[in-house]
């Protein structure tokens, strides 16, 4: 049986164009990249910030630590994309009744007026992007995505 083309090689050098997280990393950031070109000017909106409207578009608050881990940047980054936003008037932060030390936020009315006019946006992106793949490869990228997300390493 033939060995698998694996990206890297075991014990061998590190050839970064063929390391999985290089890889994974440097597709994303091309991806949304190309897709900030269509909104961020046109909107005033940043990769963050955008991020963090598409979450809280959804219509749960969350606090600032939810949204770093729902989308797994880092607390720095979304520290200033909310400030940017509150300041933006795009969010409104609520103190959390059950508990003094949180705050809810959650997309305001200029802020899901926002969300309500980039999503469309995205989407047609998200369209063309994926009209490059037939059928199988579509599948096989969901499952796989499925499957690196459930056995990350910690």
């Amino acid at each position: 049986m033939a060995e698998p083309n694996l990206p890297c090689k075991p014990n061998s050098p590190l050839l970064l164009q063929r390391f999985l997280p290089y890889r994974l990393t440097t597709l994303s950031n091309k991806i949304s990249q190309a897709l900030a070109a269509q909104y961020s000017e046109r909107f005033d909106l940043s990769i963050p910030e955008w991020r963090i409207v598409a979450v809280l578009g959804e219509g749960v608050a969350l606090s600032a630590a939810e949204i770093v881990q729902r989308t797994a940047m880092d607390k720095v980054a979304v520290s200033r994309a909310v400030k940017k936003l509150l300041e933006k008037g795009r969010l409104e932060k609520n103190q959390d009744t059950n508990d003094n030390r949180r705050f809810a936020l959650s997309l305001s009315e200029a802020g899901k007026t926002l969300y309500e006019e980039v999503v469309p946006i995205a989407l047609d992106y998200e369209k063309r992007l994926i009209a490059q793949l037939n059928h199988e490869e579509i599948d096989n990228m969901d499952k796989l995505f499925n499957h690196l997300d459930s056995v990350i390493l910690k």
